[in-house]
């Protein structure tokens, strides 16, 4: 069985946990767990670490992704009560002033959504200044409309990070499970790379599927709310930490 880096997903919208779905940004409502009551972020990233012992954890800050204000006191709260955990932060940083006071924060690791990057460019100079917390870029698609700068896909190695992520955001919070062949792309495009399935992840055999296309790992998290990937399942395909 194939070993993947599973990553817990937070969406954090004024101050609460919501459900993505399909990227539908103004219907998200918050968060309906099994795994914990009510939607305080704090509990449900306990509630995530209580079910498996996740190294990592993907937060979308959604208002600053939209411009609509920050959850920035719930980040440094995640900081502080979780302090091992490898914070993957997707704020809507787009620029160096943005990257610049996200370091300075030292909250965890940026992540930068292709949605928000008006020029690749910005990509080879994060790479620079991010040192040891080297970003992730998040490719974003609309089921197949990419939404950001073409020469992010022409040109891997120029603007890649080590970690990529193959997100497509009509498949987050849906039934129609991860988007296989942009993740067999991506992963064909630079194969040195670590590309993570994200959206649509659903069960043991999305995994399996996900695996075999070419993910080093995937972003979880309505599979997990509602039970369909629980710690048994979890644990099969974890990687060791001394793989990473």
């Amino acid at each position: 069985m194939a070993k993947l880096n599973l990553i817990p997903v937070v969406d954090l919208l004024k101050g609460q946990v919501v459900h993505a779905r399909e990227g539908r940004r103004a219907e998200y409502r918050p968060v309906q767990s099994r795994l914990c009551e009510g939607a305080d972020t704090e509990t449900v990233v306990d509630a995530l670490l209580r079910l498996h012992s996740f190294r990592s954890l993907y937060v979308a800050d959604l208002d600053s992704i939209q411009r609509q204000g920050c959850n920035l006191d719930s980040l440094e709260r995640i900081r502080l009560r979780f302090p091992d955990l490898d914070l993957w932060v997707d704020s809507g940083i787009a620029d160096e002033r943005g990257l610049d006071a996200w370091l300075r924060a030292d909250i965890g690791r940026p992540v930068i959504g292709s949605e928000s990057l008006h020029n690749a460019e910005f990509m080879s100079l994060a790479r620079k200044r991010c040192d040891d917390r080297s970003p992730v870029l998040s490719l974003d698609f609309i089921a197949e409309e990419f939404k950001g700068p073409e020469a992010l896909l022409a040109d891997p190695a120029r603007y890649w990070p080590e970690r990529v992520l193959a997100m497509n955001l009509r498949r987050v919070g849906s039934d129609a499970g991860p988007d296989l062949a942009l993740i067999g792309t991506l992963a064909v495009k630079a194969p040195t790379f670590e590309v993570y399935a994200a959206g649509g992840v659903r069960s043991v055999e999305d995994l399996e599927r996900a695996a075999a296309a070419g993910a080093a790992g995937a972003l979880i998290a309505t599979a997990l709310h509602d039970g369909r990937l629980g710690s048994a399942e979890l644990s099969q395909f974890m990687r060791p930490i001394q793989e990473r």
